[in-house]
């Protein structure tokens, strides 16, 4: 049955859709919190609203949120963690070549469950060593695989030898011998690997580790009960892992632009990079730069589309609908929308460029609709509301600082007076452009005869835990505000959105006020 529509005109006077509102305002660039969305009549319960989104064909995500490509934001785990949540990470480029391909890799041949590197033994080994490895490390368990220098399965060394009576012993005198230990092919995990693994455990009580081998008996990776317990709980959760067709975790990485002796584009070296992540399964692969509109990125795109015609494209960043035009037509799928909104990006206090969000998402999405391509909203992304109003003009969302504080990103972790606190900083800081991301401004790391211009900070985010914590959050954010608009899906929100502005009185009445706060909404 169709959905009731409820209209009326002094409604339709004062909230406006996103052409009428954002044409009357033409003179005045608008961001998040300039703006604020209508509520309709709705029948939707947030719960049942759908998050799905096409990013491009064969780029599917289940939740519209892709984590920054940036070198405090995204490596292997926080792109592990991103696809097991439904969304997508792209993997930072201020790394050798070599690296980004491994990190890449890590991700691909990710199994939800199953430590593929697990800690073992040799067994010429003395427990009196293991004592002091188990120490040194603060291991929590005992036990451990028992392989030679080729990682062939020997057998299993159970913790309950693993003590100090014991230290004079090899681990090849008490270890339990290899027929002795269940073990499973990793041919025979399928393609639900938990689901075998769970009901293994069920099977043979009393055993809390399934080692899993190849077809040479050498070690591939273990289980252990309470990983697979946990994640059995975490099934039942709404939004499914974002896999791709061969039930691999989706995975993205930015490369650069670089350039030759000559200062032209390196083609065979970008050429040759870009072939190497796609032999490792990579789903998308995005030029990044603060500069999208530019010969050199557009160059890159054209080079990158030519050699892997069906490969995904993302491409940026831009703020104006002749860029987006630009990058469609060189071949990008996914274009990047945003110039200096970030928490930590300096672009507009020192070039004075740059136009805020939502009328540069604005902008673009017209011609965006028409070129066929999807637009990501890149910085500015402070909480769940401002997702919502930036997925009413665009395809997803690139999350950066409200990420960086995870346990999933890399930047390093600093206590202050009892506080945890992560590194951040943006690809813009001299630390950053020292680092590798130089190309990305314009400028080149090793370009020591002229001052470069920073366009970002370096900063510290609190420590926020796990991602899943932190996208919880911004999933029921984003469910709430599609609740309040009536639309079941992200293609009805961009629909219905109505727009008004909010003066900075109404701005500071959005927020918690004449109130103490004790405790915050996380």
């Amino acid at each position: 049955m169709a959905t009731k529509s409820y209209r009326n005109a002094t409604d339709d006077r004062f909230y406006q859709p996103a052409d009428a509102f954002f044409q009357a305002n033409a003179s005045l660039a608008l961001t998040y919190d300039d703006v604020t969305l209508a509520t309709n009549y709705s029948e939707i319960l947030p719960r049942d609203t759908v998050l799905q989104s096409v990013l491009a064909p064969g780029l599917t995500l289940n939740i519209p949120i892709v984590s920054s490509d940036m070198d405090t934001v995204t490596e292997s785990a926080m792109a592990i963690a991103m696809a097991l949540n439904g969304g997508l990470g792209l993997i930072h480029y201020n790394m050798s070549d070599r690296q980004q391909l491994s990190e890449v890799s890590r991700v691909k041949h990710h199994i939800h469950g199953l430590i593929q590197d697990p800690v073992t033994v040799s067994p010429d080994q003395h427990i009196g060593e293991v004592l002091a490895m188990v120490e040194e490390r603060r291991f929590q368990f005992r036990t451990f695989p028992v392989i030679d220098a080729e990682r062939k399965l020997l057998g299993l060394l159970p913790g309950h030898v693993v003590k100090p009576r014991y230290a004079k012993h090899t681990v090849a005198e008490i270890l339990t011998p290899r027929p002795q230990v269940q073990t499973i092919q990793k041919r025979e995990l399928g393609r639900d690997p938990i689901a075998r693994a769970d009901k293994f455990f069920s099977e043979h009580p009393g055993i809390n580790k399934l080692l899993v081998v190849d077809d040479q008996d050498r070690l591939y990776g273990l289980f252990t009960i309470s990983d697979v317990e946990r994640i059995i709980q975490e099934k039942k959760a709404l939004f499914k892992p974002a896999r791709d067709d061969k039930w691999r975790l989706l995975c993205g990485a930015a490369v650069s632009a670089t350039r030759n002796a000559f200062g032209e584009i390196d083609r065979e070296r970008l050429i040759n990079h870009v072939g190497g992540l796609v032999e490792r399964g990579l789903d998308v692969v995005a030029v990044s730069t603060a500069h999208g509109f530019s010969k050199g990125v557009g160059e890159a795109v054209r080079m990158i589309r030519k050699a892997f015609p069906k490969l995904p494209i993302i491409a940026g960043n831009v703020t104006t609908a002749a860029g987006v035009e630009f990058l469609a037509d060189c071949g990008a799928n996914i274009i990047k929308v945003g110039q200096g909104p970030g928490s930590i990006c300096t672009t507009r206090l020192v070039a004075g460029v740059g136009v805020p969000q939502l009328t540069a998402l604005y902008v673009c999405s017209r011609v965006a609709k028409k070129k066929r391509v999807t637009l990501l909203a890149d910085g500015g992304i402070t909480k769940s509301g401002d997702i919502v109003k930036a997925l009413t003009l665009a395809q997803g969302v690139v999350c950066g600082g409200i990420l960086a504080g995870c346990d999933e990103a890399p930047g390093e972790v600093i206590e202050i007076s009892g506080k945890l606190y992560k590194q951040y900083r943006g690809m813009g800081s001299l630390a950053a452009m020292k680092a590798g991301s130089a190309a990305r401004y314009g400028h080149s790391s090793q370009d020591t005869t002229r001052k470069v211009a920073a366009e970002g900070i370096e900063a510290l985010k609190e420590a926020a835990g796990p991602l899943n914590r932190v996208l919880t959050q911004l999933i029921g954010g984003i469910q709430s505000g599609m609740g309040y608009l009536g639309a079941a899906n992200l293609d009805e929100l961009r629909q219905k959105a109505r727009y008004i502005r909010v003066s900075p009185a109404g701005m500071r009445e959005a927020g918690p006020h004449d109130v103490v706060e004790v405790k915050t909404s996380t």
